[in-house]
């Protein structure tokens, strides 16, 4: 049965969420992977969600440099081939209001910028990243911080994400998660899950935002 949701802000993480960025970030990794003897489905397993400081810091702590991981971001900056939205993620971003949604990810400003924009998605006024905290999801301080921005009680944002720690990053936050299984086929924590954001729609409302929420 569909739920709905009253909020005033919705918040989403990007790769996964918004932009399907499988095929670069498989791409980059795997050519990483391969030169340095990691493997690449571990790393795959553990890179979703994580800023790419953190993954190195996980997979290869003598390789954990800021200026690897700099390297592997501006790779995947200027790497857009094969990015595309999450289906039904430009319908629902057209529905919200401009001034009340956001993204809040683990990448850097400068992939951030490029992958949306290559997927065809606006930039949003509110667009935290890891350059704007000191500590990754699952911490929820990049919530905290998009929340400050709109001058609301992150408890009543919204938060769209596709991994565990993205999850426990907006449970901590105290926002409801709805949790997106394009990257992996089950989610734990989230308070509702969803194939892809076909299943929300906005129920016109001036305030607060009203989402409904199709249940798989």
């Amino acid at each position: 049965m569909p739920a709905s949701i009253d909020c005033d802000v919705v918040l989403f993480d990007m790769d996964g969420t918004l932009v399907d960025s499988t095929p670069v970030v498989e791409r980059i990794w795997g050519r990483w992977a391969a030169k340095h003897g990691i493997d690449l489905p571990r790393l795959l397993q553990i890179s979703h969600g994580r800023p790419t400081i953190e993954t190195l810091s996980i997979v290869a702590p003598h390789l954990a440099t800021a200026e690897e991981a700099a390297r592997l971001d501006s790779e995947e900056s200027d790497e857009p081939d094969g990015l595309s939205p999450v289906q039904g993620a430009q319908e629902l971003i057209a529905s919200l209001p401009a001034d009340r949604w956001g993204v809040v990810t683990s990448a850097g400003r400068r992939l951030a910028v490029s992958r949306l924009t290559a997927a065809g998605l606006p930039v949003p006024r509110v667009l935290v990243t890891s350059d704007d905290v000191d500590r990754g999801k699952p911490d929820p301080a990049a919530y905290l911080e998009a929340a400050r921005q709109f001058a609301v009680s992150a408890d009543r944002s919204v938060v769209f994400e596709d991994t565990s720690v993205g999850i426990a990053a907006g449970r901590a936050a105290g926002a409801t998660v709805i949790g997106v299984t394009t990257t992996f086929p089950t989610l734990d924590g989230c308070d509702y899950s969803v194939r892809d954001l076909r299943a929300i729609r906005r129920v016109a409302s001036d305030r607060p935002i009203r989402l409904v929420v199709d249940n798989k």
